[in-house]
C-alpha cells in the first residue's frame, strides 16, 4: 500500500522524508538505512541520505516494508 505525502516546497530530503512518513524514529536511523543501502529510489538503491526528492518520486524499502509517493503541495480550493 502507498504512503502519499505531500510537501510543500520543491523538494525534502530523503533522510527528512523517512521520518515524516513514520518509517523511522529518528533521522539517525533514516542515515543507517540509507546508507546501508536498504532505501531505492524510483527503483534505485540510493545512499544518500540527502538526496532532493521531488513531487512524483517514489520511494521504497523491503525492511520494514515501505512504499511512499511524494505529492506536490495540497492546494486549498475554496473561494
Amino acid at each position: 500500500m502507498d504512503t502519499e505525502i505531500p510537501i510543500t516546497g520543491e523538494f525534502i530530503r530523503l533522510d527528512n522524508l523517512l521520518k515524516i512518513a513514520g518509517v523511522t524514529d529518528s533521522g539517525g536511523q533514516a542515515k543507517i538505512l540509507i546508507q546501508d543501502g536498504y532505501v531505492k529510489l524510483n527503483g534505485e538503491v540510493t545512499t544518500q541520505r540527502g538526496r532532493k526528492i521531488r513531487p512524483g518520486d517514489v520511494v521504497e524499502m523491503d525492511e520494514p516494508t515501505a512504499r511512499i509517493v511524494v505529492a506536490p503541495p495540497l492546494v486549498d480550493q475554496t473561494p
